[in-house]
């Protein structure tokens, strides 16, 4: 159940809370890490970027995405092209042939989209070692979604 302080809509906020958290040893792992992978059914050592999303979602509150799976977070009834604050956004990778991470929209200027994203790193890889901020140019994204549209 979600914090009493923090009312439906507060995706950013919550997420914004998470910055910090990384692996116990650098293997999709650690009590942090294995709550954002059980909220969708997912285990030690997954992936856990769209698993990360879905957990800020249900802890705000809200009914979906329930995914740990990150293309699932991009149908076409919740795409957006301008992003907003709380928006999910999808990198595509060419040699999977999918988007194959994801993250949250903190704040978008420009074309710059300022991130949240879990199992990331510094040097901007798809398997990190934590949730970290991150600052993205928009045409190195593929889309964006809302979630917070019930």
């Amino acid at each position: 159940m979600p914090d009493r302080d923090l009312l439906k809509g507060d995706v950013v906020k919550i997420a914004q809370n998470e910055v910090g958290v990384r692996e116990a040893s650098g293997r999709n792992d650690g009590l942090k890490v294995e709550a954002y992978l059980a909220s969708v059914g997912l285990h030690r050592g997954d992936p856990w970027c769209a698993a990360w999303v879905s957990w800020v979602f249900k802890q705000a509150g809200y009914p979906s995405p329930r995914t740990g799976w990150s293309p699932d977070l991009f149908p076409s009834k919740r795409l957006v092209k301008v992003p907003e604050p709380g928006d999910v956004f999808g990198i595509y990778f060419s040699d999977l042939g999918r988007i194959a991470h994801c993250g949250l929209v903190e704040k978008f200027h420009h074309d710059l989209v300022y991130s949240l994203e879990g199992n990331t790193n510094n040097s901007s890889g798809r398997e990190g070692d934590g949730v970290y901020r991150r600052v993205r140019h928009k045409r190195t994204i593929c889309k964006f979604s809302n979630w917070r549209r019930l």
